[in-house]
């Protein structure tokens, strides 16, 4: 079977800077926009990054649906891509804009309805992205290849909007700064968007299946679809990790390290190990199995985790070998579900004889999007469980029980979120015994 050529994993890839941006930087940032320059209290603003979000999990499938019904009508998911992309830049920006109505409710209901239709626009992205590697090759080699690269350049945009939004909050303080990242964050979406979409024109499609299922029907059948139950179960239980470590950095460097200056040396020391070891993960995949490999990246991340408790006591350096060994991790816990899930697909749409991809991706998306977005609930509520006391100037005292739930948030609760998902992870049902030779 020929291999995918390298410009197309390459240039397929680029749409990673749309997931990586809009997965990261409302996760990082969004809280603390609302906490420390609207005055909403902890919980409330974990609640507002929660409920838009959760919406995607009843939307995602629908999308899916609908970018399965144009797959077949046009033979490609491409507009589905510019357009869902396009979207996404538009209310990226306008959501970190500030309207500045002059109290919590309002200011706080703008931002609800905003990151609403954003979240929206990114279902259309993200499921026919996430569908697409199933029908670029059918060679499982190939998938892993091109899931690799993904990761890969996956980590750059983390490492680039992860470093860079908080940066510009930084050197830009107050409401300008966050006006100023939005912007840029958004014309970085609208790049990687119009890249994808014109990188990927005359790729390959593959076999076009159709929709004989009605819309429950095919719900129903990924109900009963077990093994990609349980790999989205993992990937759920360790997206809601993730997304807790992300919603406590500012928090962490600010009221556990002491400067806010801090996040931007956690998120570069997190994401950078990740980007360095990303393709070290697949060749230990390929030597040891992928669900080996799952285990051990799932083991380290969580001893990274549990060792980021210690940093009221140990050195700053201290704290950042922990913190890379979680970054080592979390490359391990990006690159193995995403190159098992294609797999998985192809064999269900083979058994069945229609397609699958999108609105699997749908559903994969919808799980993601909740663990990711729930993960900044739960630690909202951390902090309002340890009185945190949100202002409208990022300056006021914390009390010692809002840094130690603070302390706890960012190290023990996302360790056992982690650790918690490999007891899921079972050769007999994510493992399938290779087909009998002739």
């Amino acid at each position: 079977m020929a291999s995918l050529p390298r410009r197309t994993r390459f240039r397929y890839s680029l749409g990673s800077f749309v997931t990586g941006a809009f997965g990261t930087v409302p996760g990082l940032l969004l809280l603390p926009y609302l906490t420390d320059t609207m005055a909403v209290p902890a919980a409330v603003a974990g609640v507002i990054v929660f409920v838009p979000k959760a919406w995607d999990v009843l939307f995602n499938p629908v999308a899916g649906r609908l970018s399965d019904a144009d797959l077949v009508k046009t033979g490609s998911r491409r507009r589905f891509l510019l357009r869902g992309g396009i979207g996404v830049a538009i209310l990226f920006a306008a959501l970190f804009a500030h309207p500045g109505f002059g109290s919590p409710g309002p200011d706080a209901t703008y931002v609800v309805v905003v990151f609403f239709l954003c979240a929206t626009a990114y279902a259309f992205f993200q499921v026919p992205f996430n569908a697409l590697p199933a029908e670029l090759t059918e060679s499982a080699e190939e998938r892993t290849k091109l899931t690799s690269v993904r990761i890969g350049v996956l980590a750059v945009a983390i490492l680039v909007s992860g470093g860079a939004a908080p940066a510009i909050t930084d050197v830009l303080a107050g409401v300008a700064g966050y006006r100023v990242m939005g912007i840029v964050m958004a014309v970085i979406i609208l790049a990687a968007t119009i890249g994808v979409y014109t990188g990927l024109k005359g790729a390959p499609v593959g076999s076009l299946r159709p929709n004989a299922l009605s819309f429950k029907q095919q719900l129903r059948t990924i109900a009963q679809w077990r093994p990609f139950r349980w790999l989205m179960g993992t990937y759920f239980i360790q997206a809601l990790g993730v997304g807790t470590v992300l919603a406590a950095i500012p928090y962490f460097a600010e009221h556990v390290l002491g400067d806010p200056g801090y996040r931007t040396a956690l998120f570069v020391g997190f994401v950078g190990p990740a980007l360095v070891t990303m393709p070290l993960w697949p060749r230990l995949g390929r030597r040891y199995g992928k669900l080996n490999g799952f285990r051990i990246a799932t083991a380290v991340f969580t001893v990274g985790l549990l060792g980021i408790i210690l940093a009221e006591v140990a050195p700053f350096a201290v704290t950042l070998v922990f913190v890379a060994l979680a970054g080592v991790g979390y490359a391990g816990i990006s690159v193995f579900p995403l190159a098992i899930l294609p797999d998985l697909i192809t064999a269900e749409e083979e058994r069945t004889g229609e397609t699958r991809a999108g609105i699997t991706a749908g559903v994969w998306t919808a799980s993601e999007t909740l663990g990711l977005a729930l993960g900044p609930g739960l630690f909202g509520i951390v902090l309002q469980l340890g009185h945190y006391v949100s202002s409208t100037n990022a300056t006021a005292a914390q009390p010692g029980s809002a840094v130690t739930a603070i302390l706890l948030g960012s190290s023990v609760l996302p360790a056992v979120l982690v650790a918690l998902a490999g007891p899921l992870l079972r050769r007999k049902v994510l493992e399938p015994k290779p087909a009998a030779q002739p």
